[in-house]
């Protein structure tokens, strides 16, 4: 294929941003995280949730939902627990 420089610098800024490109999206696949489920709601409760949002508004109901689990799970011994391994007293569950 025959080119003048002007054709060449297209060229040449096409494979550049093409490559601009792909280095974005494997940034995006590297950042990717696993979308696990925390809880998993029954349908009855999900569309309760979805009412009470609603009516009141996504951050009144999620600051009431926070408080309320986060009241419930301050009942239970988690101090050692470690996230990052995975483990309670050093056995992976």
């Amino acid at each position: 294929m025959k080119a003048n420089e002007n054709d060449y610098k297209k060229y040449s800024d096409a494979i550049d941003q093409m490559q601009q490109g792909n280095e974005a999206m494997i940034d995006l696949f590297n950042e990717m995280e696993d979308d696990r489920e925390l809880i998993g709601f029954d349908e009855k409760v999900v569309e309760q949730i979805e009412k009470a949002k609603v009516k009141f508004g996504d951050d009144a109901v999620n600051k009431k939902i926070n408080t309320v689990v986060g009241e419930m799970l301050s009942w239970l011994d988690l101090e050692d627990v470690d996230l990052d391994k995975g483990q309670k007293d050093g056995k992976t569950e």
